[in-house]
């Protein structure tokens, strides 16, 4: 910034807030333009009308009944979103505070100084009371703004509201997606529990008839204590499964603030239509409007502004001090003809040495603004990672999901097929304890792709920016 634009600043700074602040050009992402292609991501093409999840409202998302009045819970009471919350009032107010410099405070002012002079300092020989009344309006050390250093802080202070704004709607967002999680979780703990119950119950059953035959001498011990095995086995799970129910419910409580009616928790998962599908196809842009990518942005606008304050400091301040009003030497006085009192002190300060402290601080918000700018690219590389992740697991759930199913599907076929040659006396009771095993496994595996593939939709929801606060 030369001379002649200082100069052209200085005469038109009071019109048009013109600061020294330097010229701010957003960062190019260092990111792709295009999601990431290969063999774990399917290829989708964007429609002319698709929004970006931004401008989706969560409750098109999130269409289950009870999900929906628990996210609502979660946002009315959930202490960490009130504190971001209260962040923003607090930032509001400090911006409100700063804007307000960059006009004078007239404050009125009333007083009275009553003095007594002594006689030996009395020019005529005598003690002396003097009396002196005053009513007016002041404006003390207003600073006229000439280089633009308190509009730089308050440019500095909105950018920093306008931050905690769009941290408040990442706060949001990732509270809405935590909850759905923590919900879908559960609903997949209580089918676990289910399951492990189930088993439990046919376990025992078997068991009975194994004993049975023990007791009659058809079988051997080794046949009755390995279908003790699998009883106790169940019976291990069915503890561990109703611990993990009772941590679930917890989880979902902190996240929603209060203990969450149990008409509103879930039951299976298998009867859950939680989600709706995510659009994806947008280009890598749209991570743009992700707020917490914005909040970076207004960070960076903000270390931009204090360059402009730290450069004004160079230059002379001028302040303004004055006042105006009724002054008297009786109280009756005050507003009698004459009494007309008025005082006007400028003050200019000029900084000649100062020990390098202007151009450290200088030196100090150029740092500040490069700082800035690798955060903002940071966000962005974060985001775009975030993104393709959940892609990946978008692009290979669904076949995940189906060879999962064939799998359960094929091992309740051979369990059945075990028990009946069991039965008919062909195999050994350890091959039907193999085959129920591995079913049971099998089971519990199918359950967790199905609450990954919800919860991908969720992470995918949140990542590309969700509509939170619609």
């Amino acid at each position: 910034m030369n001379l002649k634009h200082y100069g052209f600043c200085t005469l038109l700074l009071l019109a048009s807030g013109c600061t020294m602040a330097p010229g701010y050009t957003r960062p190019d992402a260092p990111v792709a333009a295009s999601w990431p292609s290969g063999e774990a991501y399917k290829t989708e093409t964007a429609k002319a009308d698709q929004k970006s999840l931004a401008e989706v409202p969560w409750r098109e998302f999130f269409v289950e009944p009870r999900l929906q009045k628990v996210i609502e819970l979660a946002l009315a009471n959930n202490r960490d979103l009130r504190v971001a919350t209260l962040t923003i009032e607090k930032t509001r107010a400090q911006y409100r505070i700063q804007r307000a410099d960059l006009l004078p405070t007239i404050n009125g002012t009333a007083g009275a100084t009553i003095q007594r002079t002594p006689a030996d300092l009395s020019s005529g020989g005598q003690a002396r009371i003097s009396e002196q009344y005053n009513v007016g309006l002041g404006v003390s050390n207003y600073e006229l703004d000439l280089f633009g250093r308190v509009q730089s802080l308050k440019d500095q202070a909105l950018e920093q509201y306008l931050a905690t704004e769009e941290a408040q709607k990442s706060a949001q967002i990732s509270l809405i997606a935590e909850v759905a999680n923590a919900w879908l979780t559960l609903a997949a703990d209580r089918e676990r529990l289910k399951i492990a119950r189930d088993t439990l119950a046919s376990q025992q059953d078997y068991y009975q008839l194994i004993k049975h035959r023990y007791d009659a001498g058809i079988t051997s011990a080794l046949d009755l204590y390995q279908a003790q095995t699998a009883v106790d086995a169940a019976r291990v799970d069915i503890a561990r499964y109703t611990t993990l129910l009772a941590q679930d419910q917890n989880a979902l409580g902190l996240l929603a603030g209060k203990a969450v009616p149990a008409e509103l928790l879930p039951t299976e998962l298998g009867t859950i239509t939680a989600l709706q599908e995510v659009p994806v196809g947008l280009q890598s842009d749209v991570l743009l409007k992700r707020p917490d990518i914005l909040a970076a942005e207004h960070r960076l606008k903000g270390a931009n502004a204090n360059i402009g304050a730290a450069r004004a400091a160079f230059f002379p301040r001028i302040g303004l001090s004055a006042s105006f009003g009724t002054a008297s030497a009786d109280l009756s006085g005050l507003f009698q003809p004459g009494s007309l009192a008025w005082n006007f002190m400028p003050q200019i300060s000029v900084p000649l040495f100062d020990t390098g402290r202007n151009i450290a601080g200088l030196d100090v918000s150029k740092a500040d603004r490069e700082i800035a700018v690798a955060q903002y690219e940071k966000a962005i590389q974060i985001a775009f990672r975030e993104v393709a992740d959940a892609l990946a697991q978008r692009g290979t759930i669904n076949d995940q999901l189906a060879a999962q199913q064939s799998l359960t599907d094929a091992t309740a076929e051979s369990h059945r097929l075990s028990q009946a040659r069991y039965d008919k006396g062909i195999d050994s009771y350890l091959n039907v304890i193999v085959a129920q095993r591995a079913l049971y496994v099998a089971q519990q595996n199918l359950i967790s792709v199905r609450v990954a593939k919800l919860n991908n939709q969720t992470t995918t929801y949140k990542v590309l920016g969700g509509g939170a606060t619609k």
